[in-house]
């Protein structure tokens, strides 16, 4: 990075603790032009700026440093050409500035700073330098969506499209803002989809009306491996009542409670004892309702076995567990376990089932004769880890 040594401009947000340092002849003198010479060279040495960085092509990902000899900020601002502004704070003498965000690649800054010399004059400075291109960027895609009203047990889920070997330096870009308070923390874990991702879950579910706010500064930062990211995300979401669908694999029973109360209890059959089409135990929370799916068992790594449409179509897992009507396997409600790996029920059980969840809602699920547990990047499977393993998991710790 470049140095330069200009004097005194600015056209920015006044620091107001500062403005009472103009004593003495009172003067608002300005050399606009940055040269030598001006009024204050006769009342003694001029106040010097000096910003940090200054050019073209500069790296991105660094702070903006300002500093002042000879006199005392007032105000810094900077400003990119959209009209965003990198916020920063002042030294306790008054003689830097540090911005509180990294400069973006591909993008052109302005520095405007003002500054009070010791005999009383005011001058202001600008400078401006630009950042190169990200040889790659990276993009996000984030879960639950804006204005969302979603189940207890929904993490905050990011999903990056390129790796990141920086996860501390991402992760120290992220903040969760509750309603009420909430212990949580992040954790990294592969997604089903072989990408990086970082999740957001509460210690225990969420206490129903908690309004949660993510807000992701990345734009500026490094996610490492030459990614860059080139905006912020955010998202609001409100959690909604507690629902929760006990599912009993050994007695082929739904027990779904809201608010600790037991609404309906459903009878299912879920996935078929002793190979490939067992079902999967653990918390799985509901990630989506998808209606009618069109269900092919070559997708999921079970032959030719089946390819139908399939209504009612809840989905748990990436790996393609679902609860959903099955009415042909109506006969085994409530009395086997014959599906190819799903939660099973009948046509008037699913619409009026499906007319009652939403996304977030968790499904404990138990039997003896299952897969395994559901994996944390299968689906939301965040909550099968242990609180002090999840802790771990996060960059920061």
């Amino acid at each position: 990075m470049s140095h330069i040594r200009v004097r005194v401009a600015v056209m920015a947000v006044l620091l107001a603790p500062l403005a009472a340092c103009s004593a003495g002849s009172g003067s608002d003198a300005s050399d606009r032009s940055a040269g030598h010479g001006g009024p204050e060279t006769a009342r003694g040495l001029p106040t010097a700026v000096t910003v940090v960085p200054e050019g073209r092509g500069i790296r991105a990902g660094g702070t903006v440093k300002v500093t002042a000899a000879g006199g005392t900020l007032t105000s810094v601002t900077v400003t990119d050409a959209e009209g965003r502004t990198l916020g920063g704070t002042v030294s306790a003498d008054r003689t830097g500035w540090v911005s509180l965000r990294k400069a973006a690649p591909g993008a052109s800054y302005t520095v405007t700073a003002t500054t009070a010399a010791k005999a009383g004059t005011k001058h202001t400075t600008t400078s401006t330098f630009t950042t190169a291109e990200a040889d790659r960027v990276n993009k996000v895609d984030w879960r639950p969506g804006a204005g969302s009203t979603v189940g207890v047990a929904q993490p905050v889920s990011l999903v990056f499209d390129r790796p990141v070997t920086d996860k501390a330096a991402v992760e120290r870009q992220l903040k969760i803002t509750t309603s009420v308070p909430t212990e949580g923390s992040w954790g990294w874990l592969k997604d089903w989809s072989g990408q990086d991702r970082v999740d957001w879950r509460p210690k225990e579910y969420w206490k129903p009306g908690t309004k949660v706010t993510l807000d992701a500064e990345l734009n500026g930062t490094d996610s490492g491996g030459g990614g860059w990211f080139v905006r912020d995300y955010s998202t609001t979401f409100t959690v909604g009542a507690s629902q929760v669908a006990e599912v009993d694999l050994d007695r082929k029973l739904l027990t779904f409670a809201r608010d600790g109360r037991t609404v309906r209890t459903i009878p299912v059959s879920g996935g078929t004892p002793g190979g490939d089409k067992r079902s999967w135990r653990g918390t799985a929370v509901l990630m989506a309702k998808e209606g009618t799916v069109n269900m092919n068992s070559e997708t999921v790594g079970l032959g030719d076995t089946y390819d139908k449409m399939v209504d009612r179509s809840m989905r748990l897992t990436w790996s393609g567990m679902y609860a959903h009507a099955a009415p042909w396997n109506d006969r085994w409600f409530g009395r086997a376990n014959m599906s190819s790996g799903c939660i099973g029920m009948s046509d008037a059980d699913a619409a009026w089932f499906y007319g009652q969840v939403r996304p977030g809602d968790p499904f404990e699920i138990t039997g003896r004769d299952t897969k395994g547990t559901v994996a944390p990047g299968n689906g939301f499977g965040d909550w099968n880890v242990p609180w002090d393993q999840w802790q771990a998991t996060s960059a920061l710790r």
